[in-house]
Parts: C-alpha cells; structure tokens; sequence
C-alpha cells in the first residue's frame, strides 16, 4: 500500500512539475514575451489615464473653491447671464 501511495505522489508531483516546465517554457518563448509586453503596456496606459482622471477632477475641484473664496472676500456673485452666453466657435470667429 505504501509503495502505492509513493507510486501516485510521484506521478503527481511529475504532472506538477512538467505543466510548470511547460508554462515556463511559453513565457519565455517570443509570442509569450510579447503577449508580457503587451499586458503590461496595457496596465501602464490604464494607470496614465486614471491618474489623468485623478488630476483633472483636482484641478476642478481646487478651481471652485478658489472661485468660491474669491467670490467671498470680494463680495461678488458670479453672474448667470455671462454663463449662458453662447461661446463664440472658430468659424463665427473667421466669420466676424
């Protein structure tokens, strides 16, 4: 019975040892460390483009309480009429 259960560790432990040896293998073949490549390119850009996010929504938020604590110490309320004006385009610029 012990040499059974030896037996079967051994084979076991082969299996392990072999899709291991096979994994590595794949890694370190050009397709797989293209594929590395790839996905960590992929993780760069994402990690750019929330700390792009994260800086934007900063800047906003640190531009209305500046707005805000202008607003305060001058005494001034923003007007909504400005606001509301339309924003003057490229062409209307060209064309007047």
């Amino acid at each position: 019975m012990k040499r059974l259960f030896w037996l079967g560790m051994g084979v076991a432990a082969g299996v392990a040892l072999t899709r291991k040896a096979a994994q590595t293998a794949r890694q370190a073949s050009p397709a797989g460390l293209a594929s590395n490549l790839g996905d960590a390119a992929g993780e760069l850009a994402g990690a750019i483009g929330a700390f792009g996010g994260d800086v934007r929504a900063g800047m906003s938020e640190r531009e209305q309480e500046l707005r805000d604590m202008v607003d305060e110490r001058s005494g001034v309320r923003p007007q909504r009429a400005q606001a509301a004006r339309p924003r003057r385009t490229r062409a209307s610029r060209a064309e007047g």
